[in-house]
């Protein structure tokens, strides 16, 4: 079969410290092998073609609803996380198919209006939110109405530890968590300088210096210190310097752009539509969709209202509170 002979040809060029699809944990569920997929380009499939997938399109990733076409999405995030992930793990011969998987999922579980969902919502639940648990809860439980896409072992363990405090058992989840960041880094700031929140003139010269002047030159930068820095060795890590920068770059862009800056000038609206859609629906949980009392029943209100708002895009949200909240015209009959 072309499973087989893919599974074989993984054994043959990958390095010893990646993870073979033949070797994986296996699922929740055990499930007949495909004839021609491996179990991790199932899993990517299987994620690509999920509804939570294809909303990310329509959820913020830092700038709520910019009127510009060329500004980033959650989705065209996930898009520049797989993607630097997998020039990464190709160039040191890691599984690229698991590193693939990983990357599409990682942020499946992100609410409407970025982090400023993700904030409220850990704010208001007695329990919490964050999204990367929630990303785990999506693939597990909430697609397929509540039987999950039942990914391998390796995909969900990469999806719950993409952040930077997790711990991925992986070198594949390792790449995905370590792109992750290179990605957001740098498409914010071109996002910014877009947004006029910043000029280039703003990036700190010790940071230019080291990783380069341009989007392109730092995201290079950093790809190729990865991969140099990792060659032959069981971890993934940056060089010292390179990886100072890359910390001190992120710790300007939080000063500068994601606590306090233009960016978050609807950041007080997105709370409150989010607050109040969240109140409405813990005060009558039957207003929500039909699918969502299988929640309702099995893990009750709150984690039932919240798996519906954290679900929802950011016009999706808005729709439904302008219907709830504001009024609508009077029409003559």
């Amino acid at each position: 079969m072309i499973r087989q002979q893919t599974e074989e040809f993984e054994k043959m060029i990958l390095s010893p410290f990646a993870t073979l699809s033949s070797e994986s944990k296996g699922r929740l569920t055990p499930i007949e092998l495909c004839q021609v997929r491996t179990e991790f380009q199932r899993d990517r499939d299987r994620i690509i073609h999920s509804k939570s997938f294809r909303r990310l399109k329509h959820k913020t990733q830092v700038f709520i609803a910019p009127e510009g076409d060329h500004f980033r999405t959650r989705m065209t995030h996930t898009l520049d996380v797989s993607q630097i992930a997998r020039t990464i793990s190709r160039a040191l011969r890691l599984n690229e198919d698991l590193t693939e998987a990983i990357a599409l999922g990682h942020d499946l579980g992100h609410t409407p209006f970025g982090h400023t969902g993700e904030m409220i919502l850990d704010k208001i639940t007695q329990n919490g939110f964050k999204h990367n648990v929630h990303s785990l809860r999506v693939v597990e439980v909430i697609e397929e109405s509540g039987k999950g896409l039942n990914l391998t072992w390796e995909v969900r363990d990469g999806i719950l530890n993409h952040t930077k405090s997790g711990l991925p058992s992986t070198l594949e989840g390792k790449v995905v968590s370590l792109s992750d960041r290179i990605a957001y880094i740098n498409h914010d700031i071109d996002d910014a300088i877009r947004a006029k929140v910043l000029s280039p003139e703003d990036i700190p010269m010790d940071c230019v210096d080291i990783l380069g002047k341009t989007h392109g030159e730092r995201i290079n930068t950093m790809i190729m210190d990865t991969i140099n820095e990792s060659l032959s060795k069981p971890e993934i890590s940056m060089s010292k310097e390179v990886a100072a920068a890359t910390d001190r770059l992120r710790d300007f862009m939080f000063e500068r752009v994601y606590l306090d800056s233009l960016a978050k000038t609807e950041e007080k609206k997105a709370i409150y539509v989010i607050r109040q859609l969240f109140e409405h629906f813990y005060e009558a949980p039957d207003s929500m969709p039909k699918e969502y009392m299988f929640f309702l029943e099995c893990y009750g209100k709150e984690q039932a209202v919240c798996d519906y708002i954290a679900g929802m895009t950011d016009r999706y949200a808005v729709r439904v509170f302008h219907d709830l909240f504001v009024p609508s015209p009077w029409k003559q009959f």
